[in-house]
Order: C-alpha cells, then sequence, then structure tokens
C-alpha cells in the first residue's frame, strides 16, 4: 500500500488492533443470526509526510450508510462547544446576513443549527440519510452526497461558495484526502475561511488513546502533516487552536494559498515546534504504541475476571465507536458485560458490533443497579459522571480503561 497524501510506499507499523467489525455498524438482532463481516485493523506510518493510516479494507459507503448512528447532539458538551464555536466564528470573520456559511458533514444540524439563530445563510453537505434527515427536521438544508473536488465544483457552479466551512471530525474520515481538502479551496471565496478540528496525533500516543482508531478513521493527524496536505490542495493555515474536545483536539483555521488574506499567527509555529520537540516527524516517536494497548486490555480484563470473582455485576455506558474498538481488541463480549446504556434511541435495541453486547437506555440501568459501569467515550468522563452520580446510591462505582485502568 502507499501513502494516501503522498503515495509513498508504507513500510512502517503504527500498531495492529487485529480485526473488527465497522465501529458503528452496529446490529439488529435478526441480524445477528447472520455471519457479521469483520476486517483488519491496522495502521501504518509514512516516513516521507508522517501521515499515519490505516490500511484499505473498508470502502467508505459501507461505514457510511443510510441507518448511520452516530448523532452528535446526544452530547450537551458537544452542543456547547459547536454554539460557542459558532459565536467565536461570527465575531472574529465578521459573518452576518450577507454570509454563507456551509458544514461538511453536517451530521444531525448539531452546529448550523447555532448559524441559523444569527440569521446567516448556511447550508450542510452529509452523506448519511439518517443524520441528514434529522437536521432537516430543524430546518437546516442538507445536500446528501459525500464531499470533495467535483462536489465543490458543483456547488461553486451554482453560486453556493463559501464565506466560513466548518469541517468537525472529518478530515480524518476521509479515504482521498487530497481530493476532500482540495474540494474546501475550491469551495472557498477568495478571502473565505476553511476551518477544521481534529483529534491530535500527539495526544493520541502521548495518552495512549489506541481506542480512537477504527475503520472510519482512515488517517490520524499531526499539524506536520496537515499542513503539507494543505499547502499541496491550495489552502494555508493562518492559525491554530488546542481544545480538549476528544481526548485533546486541534482547531485549524485555513484560507486560499492564492487569495487569503488572514496573517499567519504565531500558533501555528508554536504547534509546530511543539510536534517537532516530541518527534513526530521521526519513527522514534511512534515506536512502542502497541505495548501501551496490549497493557490496557491486560488490565481491563483483569479487572473484569477479579469482578465476576466477586459476583460484581457489570454494566458500560456510551454506545461509541472507540469503545467498540476497545471491547472487540480485548475480546470482551455479552458473558463479561451485561449490557451498554446510551441515550441515542437509534441505538438503543441493537447490538453492539463484534461483541454483541445489547444496548439498552437509561431507565435499564435505573433498574438493575450494576455494581460496576465502565465508561467507554472516556473523552465525556465528567458530563457521565455528573449524569450517572446516583450510581453511588447502591454503592456503585465507575471504571475507565483509557489511558489506563481507573475505579472512581
Amino acid at each position: 500500500m502507499n501513502c494516501r497524501h503522498c503515495h509513498t510506499e508504507l513500510k512502517h507499523n503504527f500498531i495492529d488492533l487485529k480485526t473488527s467489525p465497522p465501529s458503528n455498524a452496529y446490529l439488529s438482532k435478526k441480524a445477528l443470526e447472520k455471519e457479521e463481516a469483520w476486517y483488519p485493523l491496522k495502521v501504518m506510518v509514512c516516513d516521507n509526510c508522517w501521515l499515519v493510516q490505516t490500511e484499505d479494507f473498508v470502502c467508505e459507503n459501507e461505514m457510511f450508510s443510510e441507518d448511520y448512528a452516530y448523532f452528535s447532539s446526544f452530547s450537551t458538551s458537544w452542543l456547547k462547544h459547536a454554539q460557542d464555536y459558532v459565536e467565536d466564528v461570527v465575531t472574529r470573520f465578521k459573518l452576518n446576513e450577507s454570509s454563507n456559511v456551509v458544514e461538511i458533514a453536517a451530521n444531525d444540524g448539531y452546529l448550523l443549527q447555532y448559524v441559523r439563530e444569527h440569521g446567516i445563510p448556511c447550508y450542510g453537505v452529509e452523506p448519511t440519510k439518517s443524520t441528514a434527515a434529522a437536521a432537516r427536521e430543524k430546518g437546516i438544508e442538507i445536500i446528501e452526497d459525500f464531499f470533495g473536488e467535483e462536489k465543490a465544483k458543483e456547488l461553486v457552479a451554482q453560486n453556493r461558495e463559501a464565506d466560513l466551512t466548518a469541517a468537525n471530525n472529518v478530515l480524518a474520515h476521509v479515504p482521498d484526502i487530497n481530493d476532500f481538502v482540495k474540494g474546501f479551496s475550491t469551495l472557498l471565496k477568495p478571502n473565505g475561511v476553511a476551518t477544521f478540528e481534529f483529534p491530535h496525533l500527539l495526544n493520541l500516543v502521548t495518552k495512549n488513546q489506541f481506542d480512537t482508531i477504527y475503520h472510519e478513521h482512515y488517517s490520524y493527524l499531526s499539524l506536520i502533516t496537515v499542513q503539507r496536505i494543505f499547502e499541496h490542495n491550495g489552502l494555508r493555515v493562518f492559525d491554530v487552536e488546542k481544545l480538549n474536545t476528544h481526548g485533546g483536539s486541534l482547531r485549524v483555521y485555513a484560507q486560499r494559498s492564492d487569495t487569503g488574506q488572514q496573517a499567519i499567527c504565531a500558533s501555528v509555529q508554536v504547534t509546530i515546534n511543539e510536534e517537532l520537540e516530541h518527534k513526530l516527524n521521526s519513527l522514534e516517536f511512534y515506536n512502542g504504541f502497541q505495548g501501551k494497548a496490549e497493557k490496557v486490555k491486560s488490565d481491563l480484563l483483569g479487572f473484569i475476571k477479579e469482578a465476576k470473582q466477586k459476583n460484581l455485576t457489570i454494566a458500560a455506558y456510551g454506545a461509541a465507536a472507540k469503545g467498540n474498538t476497545l471491547l472487540n481488541f480485548a475480546g470482551i463480549d455479552s458473558s463479561d458485560i451485561d449490557y451498554v446504556v446510551d441515550l441515542n434511541p437509534a441505538k438503543q435495541g441493537q447490538f453492539m458490533p463484534g461483541s454483541h453486547i445489547p444496548i439498552v437506555n437509561e431507565e435499564h440501568l435505573k433498574a438493575n443497579q450494576p455494581d460496576r459501569v465502565i465508561i467507554l467515550p472516556w473523552n465525556l468522563k465528567n458530563e457521565i459522571i455528573q449524569q450517572l452520580n446516583y450510581i453511588r446510591d447502591w454503592n456503585g462505582k465507575f471504571v475507565i480503561a483509557i489511558p489506563q485502568l481507573e475505579i472512581i
């Protein structure tokens, strides 16, 4: 396999998580009767451009299907994050009723709803039927398609260029990253701004966030690599912010290389220097990550074994993609964890891919009062602990597996 960006032959392994089903391929009861498709989940690193990337096994149409079950609006902290972002960009870039805002991977309208509240024209591009329908129910126009250079050209031909584009947690989800990024330099007006948010590769490695690796994430991104990809496809980075979301993310601001007039902020070089200090441009940084993942697996299995010996009941919270990576890598199933609680009705009544653990609503948790609740979306740990703090009433405790086993 060659690198998705620079086409250099890939020779260096980053981590091998064996095999698993697509992380958001939740199963109905009837689907349990059929054989489930499992694919290798192996990640390589390019020693030329330092793009960390999965090997190709699953096509995007299979992963982002019409019944895609990830809805952004079920996290209150994420909604607040989106609302704050909109307030910031409206002020900073002087957006108004004459502007046009476009979100790529608009999901269920979690962000554009706040743009509409400002009276600013906007629309989203979203390939999954289920989330697109939810966005339309909020009154948001959605173009139901995948985004790339050709789609951007179509929109420009319809006079739908953007003053601002937003792309949150999607840059890692595209198999052809060059075509995707080229779409933004095509869609932007001459002085338009594109913002991207993505989990920072530096945190993935230093904080042992290996469960954020799954088939939907084709790429794992540093600013060193993103800057190179952007320059190659007509964008120039002019600002970078560090965020706490998803275990530590970057928000990158970019403009067209040929016409953008935004001054380059010091934050860009500061972030690049931090990555260079950690040697993200060296194989040394990527070595040894496999062992860290194996340690988490061993500790979690040890915890479950000990809990079962004590006749403790175990549930989990959050039917998240990262949880599926962890469960399938560790070989955990419904004999280990009784059920997973999730607020999303689209997931309730379904089963976790691979592990086949049933997904239930919160009332089930209250009725069954488990002794231990494993929080799978550790990035929402504080929000979830506050929400479920009543488990203390029956002496229940929370368990976190990433970055290391913790009983709270």
